[in-house]
C-alpha cells in the first residue's frame, strides 16, 4: 500500500517529514515493512504553505486497515491542530493513482474536490481534518511518479530540545560539503560562507543532507558532528529536479506557476531600492520583467552584466507580472557598441559635433564627416547557465552541479 500525509505542521513547530518518520517506526513495530519513504515537494508558490510545501508517502507492506488506523492516530497525536492553517490529510491506497494529479500539484494548483475525486476513483481510504486541504498533498504524494529523483537524509532532534538553538558543528558541515560535492549540495554556501542545511525554525529537524543517492548523503552525514539526535530518516525525493517548471511564452504566463521562458533582453538591468535587480525581456510581441532579489546575492552581478540584445532563458516563478529568477541561461551575447566623434585624417585631432544630425567637424582644418567612430564594448560575461546561490535556492530547483539544462 501507499500511505500519504500532508499539512500537519505550523510556523510554530512540527514537521510533516518528522511525523512520517515516526509513523514508519510505528508501522514497523506492528510487523509491517517499509519499502520506501518518499518526500514530495509541491508547487512552491502555494500561499498557504508552511515552509517548503512538502508531503510524504510511505510504501508499506502490511494490513491496510490497520495501517490506516495507525496513520490517523499518529496525525491526531502529533499534528499542530491549534494552528488555523494546519489542515491534515491522510490517504491510504492499494495502487498508485493517476500520476497526472501529482504533476498538476507540483506545477499548478489543485482543489480539495479534485483530490477527493481521485481518491474515490482509486478506492482509497482517506481522512481529512478541519478544512481537509491536506488531502491535496497526501494524494499527490501517493500519486507521484518520479522520472528523476534524489535523496535526502533528515536528522531530527530530541523533543525536549525543540525550539532551542541547534548544536551542529559548523566546520564539519563545510568539511562534508568539500568531501562530497557535487554528489551532495546545499549543505553550505561556500561563496557566502553560510550554513544552509540547518534550519532556524522551531521544528524537529536538526539538519538535512541532499544528494544524488543514499550512499552519497550517508557519506556526508557520517562526517557531521552534532547534538545527539532522536531519529533519522532517508527520503527519496523530487528535490533538485526542476519538476515544478513548465515551458512558457511571454504574454501567456499564469500567476503562481514556474516557467522556462525565452526572450531577448530589451533594456539595461536596473538596481532598485533594497538591492533588487530587474530587467525587461521580450519576444518581439510582448515584454516581461525579470527580478533578481537581494537574497540571491552574487547572482545579481551576473544579471547586472546583461545587455540589450542578449538572448536568454529566464527560469523561475511568475508572480505579479514578473519572473522571480532561480537561474538564467544566456544563449546569445549581443555585441554592444559605443560611438564618438572620429579623428580627423588630416590633422589627427578628434572632431567635434557639428550639430544634431549634421555629423562632425574638425575645428583646426574645417574638414567634415557624417560617420562617427564605432567601437565594440568588450564583455566578460560568457554564454551558459547561472544560478542563485544555495542560500536562495528552492527545494525543487535543480542545481547546475547535477548538469546544465539544454537550451
Amino acid at each position: 500500500m501507499l500511505i500519504g500525509i500532508d499539512d500537519t505542521d505550523s510556523p510554530r513547530g512540527m514537521c510533516t517529514t518528522y511525523l512520517g518518520a515516526v509513523l514508519a517506526r510505528n508501522l514497523i513495530r506492528e510487523g509491517m515493512r517499509i519499502r520506501e519513504a518518499r518526500l514530495i515537494r509541491l508547487n512552491p508558490n502555494v500561499t498557504w504553505k508552511t515552509r517548503g510545501n512538502a508531503a510524504i508517502a510511505l510504501d508499506v507492506t502490511g494490513n491496510t486497515d490497520k495501517a490506516f488506523a495507525i496513520a490517523c492516530a499518529a496525525v491526531e497525536e502529533l499534528a499542530d491542530f491549534s494552528c488555523e492553517n494546519t489542515n491534515p490529510g491522510v490517504v491510504v491506497v492499494d495502487e498508485r493513482p493517476d500520476p497526472a494529479f501529482y504533476r498538476k500539484a507540483v506545477t499548478d494548483f489543485c482543489e480539495i474536490d479534485e483530490a477527493i475525486r481521485v481518491l474515490e476513483a482509486s478506492g482509497a481510504r482517506y481522512k481529512g481534518y478541519k478544512n481537509r486541504r491536506g488531502l491535496i498533498g497526501a494524494t499527490a504524494a501517493v500519486a507521484s511518479e518520479l522520472a528523476d529523483q534524489t535523496s535526502e537524509i533528515l536528522v531530527y532532534r530530541q523533543p525536549e530540545q525543540w525550539g532551542t538553538p541547534r548544536g551542529v558543528d559548523r566546520e564539519s558541515l563545510f568539511d562534508a560539503e568539500a568531501e562530497t560535492f557535487p554528489h551532495t549540495w546545499d549543505t553550505v554556501d561556500r561563496v557566502n560562507d553560510v550554513v544552509v542545511c540547518v534550519p532556524h525554525t522551531p521544528d524537529p529537524v536538526l539538519f538535512g543532507i541532499r544528494g544524488e543517492s543514499l550512499s552519497w548523503v550517508m557519506v556526508a552525514r557520517s562526517m557531521i558532528q552534532s547534538e545527539n539526535p532522536s531519529i533519522e530518516q532517508i527520503w527519496v525525493t523530487n528535490q533538485g529536479t526542476d519538476a515544478h517548471l513548465l515551458e512558457g511564452k511571454i504574454g501567456e504566463l499564469k500567476d503562481g506557476l514556474s516557467y522556462r521562458v525565452r526572450g531577448t533582453v530589451t533594456d539595461a538591468p536596473v538596481t532598485g531600492i533594497g538591492g533588487h535587480v530587474s530587467f525587461t525581456m521580450s519576444n518581439e510581441e510582448k515584454s516581461l520583467q525579470c527580478m533578481a532579489y537581494e537574497p540571491t546575492k552574487n547572482f545579481r552581478q551576473i544579471v547586472r552584466e546583461l545587455c540589450p540584445g542578449d538572448g536568454v532563458i529566464a527560469v523561475g516563478s511568475f508572480k505579479k507580472g514578473s519572473i522571480n529568477l532561480e537561474k538564467i541561461g544566456i544563449v546569445k551575447l549581443a555585441l554592444p557598441v559605443s560611438s564618438r566623434p572620429p579623428v580627423c585624417v588630416t590633422c589627427n585631432k578628434r572632431m567635434t559635433s557639428d550639430g544634431t544630425g549634421k555629423g562632425y567637424k574638425c575645428k583646426k582644418c574645417g574638414k567634415r564627416t557624417k560617420e562617427p567612430e564605432i567601437q565594440e564594448i568588450s564583455r566578460t560575461l560568457k554564454t551558459g547557465w547561472y544560478e542563485v546561490p544555495p542560500t536562495a535556492r528552492r527545494h525543487l530547483a535543480k542545481p547546475l552541479c547535477r548538469g546544465e539544462p539544454e537550451y
